[in-house]
């Protein structure tokens, strides 16, 4: 389906907008015309005098028939001014309201996606796509969309009044307009998959600024600036080659353009002069057709900027629609479910998961009764995480099925099970927003003095305080201003304000000083109280206290028992005990 089309199926609700738009724009055009054949009613009077096609009116005064003349140029001109205003706020309002629509349907899309589609989908690509691409669309509609409705409509209007005035020149006059079009739509075709090729260097190029740009302390570290500017300079070229290319075609529809009106300027005024001195056409006639030859082929310069606009902005529109339209694998849809009525049991029945070709995770089942604290450790690589994801379902299991409460989580409303779900992972993301907001993030109804709790719950609420301002103080970019061990404190807050059934921790303690993790252990020993709580650690002395450790390897789950328990059985728990503490008991 052609890109425009899927555009408008998009944006069914402006149709009204557009109508307007394009009749103002039509309206515009036939004001615009109206000077250039009162040029030649003017000359007329002069000429003729009483004998002119004004005095056919009764205005057989000269001087009335340019009074008269002079009125209605007044009215031509108002009303030219007034649609050119109507058109550009229509066009320009509608372009405005069609970008923002698409940013947000596109973004609220991206976001319902699957987050393996996100690990195969370069984050500077997709910004190049929610960004440039929506901007492309937003310039085109702006002005190009106006530009093709005028041509158009310039093209009907002039050519009837050729032919009312003289069907001899008007087919030899418009004899370039086929000609011209042809070419336009010829050169169009060719600079489509040109432009499709500049979007995909657009998307790569901003793909590595982002990349860099969010590794910029490694960068430094490593001193690689120099070889970092080399691989951003390769990408530019490459779209600026790509662009060289398209430009080098777009460019050469101009001079063609401009010899086909060359042809039909010529025609007009040679063969026209010859007819109105041989007496068979009048001055003023004469007159009419060489302005309005110029009036109808001299616009038609501006096809090649319509057309290399058209193209970009149709290239862009593809990548929007083809974003738009990629399918949610994980529905939302499902079974309503009520935090409050949520008891914590889990089930993983028999589950299997695989990135691709390569087994995750093999026949994983286990029961979690509610109120369990359950940890899973092992190597890296055995699984542990995505056993997590899966509750979450950021994945659907190959095989097997989630339960909670005795129903698949699959068959469940997706938000309202990520809802009764507190979530720190080992690199929680801080919003750029306050201490507060960032303690409050995803929900509405959350008092200051439940933020405050929550926070002194996280051992967060001294070093909030201590901020410029308190808990109104900006954290920056990804919590930039805020250390490390700050951020997970704050993640954690924002889990306990959430009063949530389950809690999940995935590795949040791993990337903390000693002083952090303890505060952290302190806040999740009163947390963890009456919920069902799943841990997942490589510091095994973060765990000793955790009703059911499950140790995994290559997917399995190849131990299970308590901290003692496992140390008496000998197995792999322990050798990873004694590998990081050097004892052989507890």
């Amino acid at each position: 389906m052609h890109p425009l089309r899927r555009l408008f199926q998009h944006a069914q609700q402006y149709r009204r907008q557009v109508a307007l738009a394009s009749t103002f724009s039509v309206l515009n055009k036939l004001f615009d015309v109206l000077p250039e054949v009162l040029i030649g009613v003017a000359v007329d009077v002069v000429v003729s005098r009483k004998s002119s096609f004004l005095a056919r009116f009764g205005a057989t005064d000269p001087h009335h028939q340019l009074t008269l003349l002079a009125a209605i140029t007044v009215f031509v001109w108002v009303f030219e001014s007034t649609f050119e205003y109507l058109y550009a706020v229509r066009w320009r309002n509608l372009a405005q309201n069609l970008q923002h629509d698409l940013r947000m349907q596109s973004y609220a899309h991206v976001q319902r996606l699957e987050l393996s589609w996100f690990e195969r989908t370069r984050t500077g690509t997709l910004m190049s796509t929610l960004n440039d691409d929506i901007n492309q669309m937003e310039r085109f509609l702006n002005g190009g969309a106006n530009d093709l409705i005028q041509v158009l409509t310039g093209t009907v209007l002039v050519g009837a009044v050729f032919f009312t005035l003289t069907t001899k020149i008007a087919f030899l006059a418009l004899i370039p307009i086929p000609l011209i079009i042809y070419g336009a739509f010829w050169f169009q075709a060719r600079l489509a998959s040109r432009y499709a090729e500049v979007r995909e260097a657009a998307g790569t190029l901003n793909a590595r600024l982002n990349n860099n740009l969010l590794g910029i302390a490694t960068i430094k570290a490593y001193a690689a600036e120099d070889y970092e500017v080399q691989r951003i300079q390769e990408s530019s070229d490459r779209y600026r080659a790509a662009n060289a290319f398209a430009i080098r075609f777009s460019a050469a529809i101009t001079p063609v353009i401009r010899m086909a009106i060359l042809a039909g300027f010529t025609v007009t005024l040679l063969y026209g002069g010859f007819l109105a001195l041989r007496g068979e056409i009048g001055v003023g006639s004469y007159s009419v057709l060489v302005y309005l030859t110029q009036r109808l082929l001299w616009p038609m310069t501006r096809l090649a900027d319509m057309s290399d606009l058209y193209q970009r902005s149709m290239a862009s529109v593809e990548r929007v629609m083809n974003l738009v339209e990629t399918p949610v694998k994980i529905s939302y849809a499902g079974a309503p479910l009520a935090a409050k009525d949520v008891k914590g049991e889990l089930v993983f029945d028999n589950v299997d998961f695989s990135y691709g070709d390569t087994p995750t995770l093999q026949g994983i089942s286990l029961r979690i009764t509610p109120g369990q604290t359950i940890a899973f450790v092992g190597g890296t690589g055995g699984g542990k995480s995505t056993l997590v994801k899966l509750l979450l379902r950021f994945y659907e299991p190959t095989r097997g099925k989630v339960l909670l409460d005795g129903r698949a989580i699959d068959e469940l409303d997706l938000q309202a099970l990520r809802r009764c779900i507190g979530y720190v992972a080992q690199d929680s993301f801080l919003a750029d927003a306050t201490a507060a907001q960032n303690i409050a993030y995803g929900l509405s109804d959350v008092s200051r003095e439940d933020v405050v709790a929550a926070a002194v719950a996280a051992e967060a609420h001294e070093f909030i305080s201590e901020l410029p301002n308190g808990y109104d103080t900006e954290v920056g970019e990804r919590g930039q201003k805020l250390s490390g061990g700050q951020r997970q404190r704050i993640a954690l807050a924002r889990a306990i304000v959430r009063n949530p059934r389950i809690l999940v921790l995935d590795e949040a303690t791993s990337a903390v000083d000693n002083e952090t993790e303890a505060a952290i252990q302190r806040s999740l020993e009163r947390l963890v109280v009456g919920r069902t709580s799943l841990i997942i650690a490589h510091r095994l002395s973060t765990v000793r206290r955790a009703d059911c450790i499950h140790v995994l390897d290559a997917g399995r789950i190849v131990e299970s028992g308590t901290h003692d328990e496992l140390l008496v059985r000998g197995g792999l728990y322990a050798s990873l005990w004694r590998l990081q503490t050097g004892e052989g008991s507890a």
